[in-house]
């Protein structure tokens, strides 16, 4: 064999080693890697959840969505929290379109109506704008804590009762009226929220 072709051939036999050490290596991380996926996601939406507000594992059981969606945005899920057997909050995954991309929140949200908290779940929004708007230093997301349906979701500037997020006009009105159609939602949708039943 001359050496041209011996190099070929080794050559040849490297690339097939790393490729079939990539796919192995890939097929047994998998798993870990979408446990962990799942993991983060869970912690993302129950997030919204004070400490010691619930016993149970809300993900384990949705709830079903037979309501019609809403107008700026689309409830993906829902989950009941309960404590002692005892419904204390609703989480709902709702999603609406930002500036730059789809907007996902998690909403969690008191048997009274009260909205308790929300935390972005994904977005695409312009970094150093519409992106702080998941930021903890930013906070902004905190002055919806404790709302209800009935006050006015809107921004200030539109006469409403709620602060923008600075430079992220499209964000803060997209994340308003997705957080005021979750109340909405929450309030057509009450009986079956809080005490309806769930999917197998």
């Amino acid at each position: 064999m001359n050496r041209p072709l011996r190099d070929a051939c080794l050559l040849l036999l490297i690339g097939v080693c790393a490729l079939s050490t990539t796919l192995a290596w890939r097929h047994w991380t998998s798993t870990a890697i979408a446990d962990a996926e799942k993991q983060l996601q869970s912690r993302q939406r129950l997030a919204v959840l004070p400490e010691g507000s619930y016993d149970n594992q809300p993900l384990d059981t949705p709830l079903s969505r037979p309501a019609p969606q809403r107008p700026n945005s689309r409830i993906l899920a829902a989950y009941r929290a309960t404590l002692a057997g005892k419904p204390t909050a609703v989480i709902l995954v709702t999603q609406a379109q930002g500036y730059a991309g789809p907007i996902v929140l998690s909403v969690a949200i008191a048997a009274d109506g009260r909205l308790i908290g929300s935390q972005v779940v994904e977005q695409q929004e312009s970094p150093g704008l519409g992106a702080r708007l998941g930021d903890p230093q930013v906070n902004w997301l905190g002055q919806f804590t404790n709302r209800l349906l009935t006050d006015h979701w809107a921004l200030k500037r539109d006469q409403g009762d709620f602060d923008q997020l600075a430079g992220a006009t499209v964000t803060s009105r997209a994340v308003i009226a997705a957080l005021q159609e979750a109340l909405g939602y929450f309030d057509e949708q009450r009986g079956m929220l809080l005490e309806g039943a769930t999917h197998e």
